[in-house]
């Protein structure tokens, strides 16, 4: 193995590449020593008014010619943001290939329009900034957050960005309980739901009755209140903070009759009204739909090539006043499996790829770099766990099993029984840190150095006393443990995509190693979209997933907590009854993830050092109970391996690959450009 990792540093040597290797603090420290260690950087916001000449983009220019546009003065707002470039203006012209995997990674397109976020993370993850909005303020007692929109701003139809789409989006989509059934946790305190105000047309106000400190990083995190449209209204979701009024009301009974809608939608093949709108206001499947991206669908996901093309409204432009996005347009050919999308990668048939490359494919991926005219840069995460074991814990359709996933020895055992070494080495290149899902030791919400390990190293012998303690005394001829109630093999099934990384031959070398302990693991693959729709449903008894975002537990917590609907691995009853405030879903019984509920709804009240305590305690608790088993993490097998062509410019030497960088939307992709 440090034969590999020697292979790997050299590499890096001899080109003089930037790579984030560390899987240890001493590893860290050696590579930043040796000049290996890339510094995080991106794109810029500069305090700049809008420059006195503005330029476009030379189709553009074509179409204001023919009046099919207006004068690029007029698209870009009197207010735009105003971006530094992280090392060069760029030029127009040229079409960004990427690779997906099809209609469930709509992630791949969501990400590279991040910017449609009222609010951002600089390039280092650390400071807030603007985006969409041009400020937002928060009043002293913590109850009013003030949002002021970009004057003149508008959508990639040209129609007025205003404080009305947040109206709409309020009253007439999230309030509709036909379009979304269970409230966002995202929009109350202390049980207490907010609501939206206009101010005038570029301001509008969030009000809460308690104090909601949380509510800035909310706005600024991959959160369902401040995701942004792209990410927060696709895959059936209606969340987000605003939508386009002027476009989506056509869709709803309020402004027709439910009767005439569902005739329509039966028109346009949907089964009624409510089916017909979650498509409408998908960006990813209605090329129609107004959006406020840098890039917009013109071919949608649903078809083997997604094809984006640049907003000509997008409302951002350099420190020299060229609108952007650089790029004209953005391409995803569907790969038909995550094997033929690396060899792609490999062959340089994509300008920019982090999503989706397999991190074991690393020294091949080195050794083709100048075949394929393209550089490697690796990112480290933040997160505690790549591969995390997430066991439902709601889950009722067979009792027996149900008794045994609540069981907190049960979990410790599974834990116990995983040999995370191999896992490392086999995986991981030996790169990653094995271990529990608590964030990196840097993080200011890390319980201690101590909760690395706990329950969450490799002990046979302890796992087997613990299954012998809690009844699971007798085993069938092949030395797997039985049911209490029947008599037959006791059977656990993993359910795995395979998506990030090769999670169902990982979920294959667990279960061998489970067969020490006596357990029987069915490992079972699915499509994505399928997978999540048996999340839903309360189908599984585990589902494999990262646990990235969860390094700011508050901001991404789905991964560790059952608190959002969206995505409830460890209990998709619960986090209903959480995020509905206890009239939907099912209450849990257990005292500790009850606690849980109760100091994660605490935290929103209170200021960033309590929020950090509070954080911690949860921690502990996750770890102590073994919901999620974590394996190997702060690594850079998941998104942090990226292939970029030596053909593209602008792109960071390290970037933050964090859940609320939104890697790659957080290095300002509409910034990158052809060199020639």
């Amino acid at each position: 193995m440090e034969g590999r990792r020697d292979f790997i540093r050299q590499a890096a040597i001899v080109t003089g590449g930037a790579f984030a290797l560390a899987a240890h603090e001493a590893d860290a420290q050696g590579l930043a020593q040796s000049g290996l260690v890339g510094r995080l950087e991106g794109a810029t916001i500069a305090d700049l008014p809008r420059p006195a000449q503005l330029k476009e983009a030379p189709q553009l220019t074509e179409l204001v010619r023919a009046g099919r546009l207006p004068p690029v003065e007029q698209r870009v707002p009197e207010e735009p943001m105003v971006l530094q470039p992280v090392r060069a203006i760029g030029r127009y012209g040229g079409t960004w290939r990427r690779g997906f995997t099809g209609p469930g990674d709509v992630e791949n397109g969501n990400r590279i329009n991040a910017s449609d976020k009222l609010l951002f993370w600089d390039a280092e993850g650390t400071r807030i900034v603007p985006s969409a909005a041009k400020g937002v303020t928060m009043s002293e007692d913590g109850k009013v957050f003030t949002i002021q929109l970009r004057r003149g701003m508008k959508w990639s139809d040209g129609a007025p960005f205003t404080a009305d789409d947040f109206v709409f989006w309020f009253e007439d989509l999230y309030g509709n309980r036909n379009i979304v059934p269970t409230p966002i946790a995202d929009m109350s305190v202390n049980g207490k739901p907010g609501r939206v105000v206009k101010v005038d047309a570029t301001t509008v106000q969030f009000v809460f009755d308690e104090p909601y400190f949380l509510f800035m990083e909310m706005l600024a995190g991959d959160t369902l209140i401040g995701g942004g449209q792209s990410v927060r209204q696709s895959n059936g979701s209606t969340f987000g903070a605003y939508a386009p009024a002027h476009y989506l009301r056509q869709f709803l009974p309020k402004y027709s009759s439910e009767a005439q809608l569902n005739e329509r939608a039966r028109r346009e093949g949907f089964e009624n009204w409510v089916r017909m709108i979650h498509v409408k206001k998908d960006w990813s499947l209605n090329p129609e739909l107004p959006t406020i991206g840098p890039w917009r669908t013109v071919r949608p996901i649903n078809t083997p090539i997604w094809v984006l093309e640049r907003n000509p409204f997008y409302w951002a432009v350099d420190v020299q006043g060229n609108q952007l996005p650089y790029m004209d347009q953005v391409v995803l050919t569907l790969a038909e499996d995550l094997e033929v999308l690396n060899l792609r990668a490999m062959s340089g048939q994509y300008e920019v790829q982090e999503r989706h490359i397999d991190i074991g494919k690393l020294p091949v991926l080195l050794e083709n770099r100048q075949r394929g005219n393209y550089a490697v840069h690796l990112d480290l995460a933040f997160n505690g766990s790549d591969t995390t074991l997430q066991i439902n814990q709601s889950y009722r359709a067979d009792p027996e099993v149900a008794k045994w996933l609540t069981n907190v020895d049960f979990r410790r055992a599974l834990s116990l029984g995983i040999d995370r070494g191999q896992l490392n080495e086999t995986f991981w290149l030996g790169l990653g840190t094995p271990g529990s899902t608590v964030p990196a030791e840097s993080s200011p919400q890390n319980p201690g150095a101590e909760w690395r390990n706990r329950w969450s190293t490799h002990d046979p012998a302890q796992a087997n006393r613990l299954l012998d303690g809690i009844g699971l005394t007798r085993k069938d001829r092949e030395g797997f443990r039985l049911r209490t109630d029947n008599g037959q093999r006791l059977v656990i099934q993993i359910q795995a995509v395979r998506a990030f990384l090769p999670w169902p031959q990982q979920c294959e070398m667990i279960a061998q190693q489970w067969r020490r302990i006596g357990i029987f693991a069915d490992v079972r693959e699915f499509e994505r979209n399928l997978a999540m729709a048996r999340v839903s449903n309360n189908e599984h008894h585990i589902m494999v997933w990262t646990n990235g975002g969860t390094e700011l537990l508050y901001l991404f917590p789905r991964h560790a907590i059952p608190v959002d609907p969206t995505e409830a691995f460890m209990g998709p009853e619960f986090a209903t009854w959480y995020a509905s405030g206890g009239t939907q879903g099912r209450e849990p019984t257990d005292p500790n993830m009850k606690r849980i509920f109760d100091l994660f709804r605490s935290a929103a009240s209170q200021k960033e050092p309590e929020r950090n305590r509070i954080a911690q305690e949860i921690w502990k608790i996750l770890v102590d109970q073994q919901y999620g088993i974590g394996t190997v993490g702060q690594s850079p097998a998941f998104m942090g391996i990226r292939v970029v062509s030596n053909r593209i410019e602008n792109t960071p030497s390290r970037a933050c690959i964090a859940q609320h960088c939104r890697t790659p939307g957080g290095s300002h992709p509409e910034t990158w450009f052809f060199k020639s």
